[in-house]
């Protein structure tokens, strides 16, 4: 690690279980949107969320509803779909209603890291605003395991926010580039920490060191992939 002056970090299933976006944060975005689109549909503020879909889905809140529900159960990574669950999740977050668990090796090294002066950033097909806001409201669990109620906000903590619209597709080998770029970092001296074997490829090919992170819930790994990588249980490294 000496030479890393940088680590890059996905969220679902690398700092955060995969369960909690697909068990609290998608069912709670689908659960709030009939409500948001029969009290917001021409609200300004609401307005260039609902426009950023296709004009074919935009004709009635009830055909962007099944539209949002058909991505959402697909799990299509695409920047209208991402935009509109960070603004539904945002009210979520302040009222008390989500707060976000990482695993308990997280917050310390992210920590520990910062200290040691090395740069950190999020790369995530999440939202930059979504993932600043799950950053901003990490569930504090108490000794004995508990959700002790509280929460912490570690935006602080990282430099650099990416998504598929500022950064580009995970699975394309420029993203990795252009993000080394805007960080100000050699790529040789960035590592990248992920579950995602293609985005592992992909950020490999640039000459940053890679991660793969094997999370309880996660798709297990197949042996080709174990042996291309570096396999870790958490990102105490």
């Amino acid at each position: 690690m000496d030479h890393i002056k940088c680590i890059i970090l996905d969220i679902e299933g690398t700092i955060s279980p995969i369960s909690f976006v697909k068990e609290r944060l998608f069912p709670y975005a689908l659960d709030v949107l009939p409500y948001v689109l029969e009290l917001r549909w021409n609200d300004p503020a609401f307005k260039p969320y609902r426009d950023a879909f296709p004009e074919e889905y935009r004709t009635s809140p009830e055909a962007l509803r099944a539209h949002v529900i058909g991505l959402t159960k697909q799990d299509v990574k695409i920047a209208y779909l991402k935009n509109l669950q960070g603004y539904l999740w945002e009210d979520g977050y302040r009222n008390g209603n989500i707060s976000a668990p990482l695993f308990d090796d997280v917050a310390p090294q992210l920590r520990s890291w910062k200290d040691e002066g090395k740069v950190l950033a999020i790369y995530s097909s999440g939202s930059v605003p979504a993932q600043k806001l799950l950053m901003e409201h990490v569930k504090v669990t108490a000794e004995d395991g508990s959700d002790s109620g509280k929460v912490q906000d570690l935006r602080g903590l990282i430099s650099g926010w990416f998504d598929t619209v500022n950064a580009g597709a995970k699975n394309d080998e420029e993203s990795y580039v252009k993000i080394a770029k805007e960080l100000k970092v050699d790529l040789d001296a960035c590592m990248f920490c992920t579950d995602n074997v293609s985005e592992a490829s992909a950020a490999k090919k640039t000459g940053m060191s890679t991660v793969l992170v094997r999370r309880p819930g996660n798709e297990p790994l197949e042996t080709r992939a174990m042996q291309a990588f570096r396999v870790v249980d958490n990102i105490r490294i």
